[in-house]
């Protein structure tokens, strides 16, 4: 059986839309594909952590997507484990987009209040590849009127990769649930 590992972006949960539009489409679509969405841990160190563990703990095929936060582990991933990555209007630089968020935080999904500091921020900036040798197994998934982060810093990152840029849409991709079909066979699973 092969796995799809699905990562969350910051202050989200496997209750997010698109991580159980992906569920549902594995259910009815594709159950022979399991599908591990876990809930990550607040802070960058301890969920490269948790995600590793669960990687090295997957046996068989496995590909990773991830949005937003999720979709920069899900780079991580790709070059560490040579696995197939799709990355959703990805977080190229939470080391810098996340310093106006340091302080008190609350994930409206889990009600988990947290602190976000500067030691988060390093954690993330170490976490960061500058030249990841992966690209040829990432595909980019982005809408250029996505509110939160810059699109144009994620075509720039993700340029030897194959690309998918759509106008309009927003920070949560819109109309992600026709994706998932061609997520699916993208990650070869």
């Amino acid at each position: 059986m092969s796995t799809l590992l699905y990562l969350h972006g910051f202050n989200s949960s496997p209750k997010s839309i698109k991580a159980q539009q992906m569920l549902q489409y594995l259910q009815q679509k594709r159950p022979d594909i399991d599908f591990i969405c876990p809930q990550l841990a607040t802070t960058p160190a301890a969920a490269w952590a948790q995600i590793q563990a669960i990687c090295d703990q997957i046996s068989g095929p496995f590909g990773v997507a991830g949005s937003s936060l999720g979709g920069f582990f899900a780079t991580r991933v790709a070059e560490q484990y040579g696995v197939r990555a799709v990355v959703i209007n990805p977080a190229v630089n939470p080391h810098i987009l996340l310093q106006d968020y340091l302080g008190e935080q609350l994930n409206p999904y889990t009600d988990e209040r947290y602190q976000l500091g500067e030691q988060h921020m390093q954690e993330l900036s170490t976490l960061r590849l500058d030249a990841p040798g992966c690209m040829e197994r990432i595909w980019l998934l982005q809408q250029q009127d996505d509110e939160v982060l810059d699109y144009r810093e994620a075509l720039d990152y993700y340029r030897f990769a194959r690309v998918c840029i759509q106008k309009g849409g927003d920070h949560s991709f819109v109309g992600f649930n026709h994706y998932c079909a061609q997520i699916i066979r993208f990650l070869q699973l």
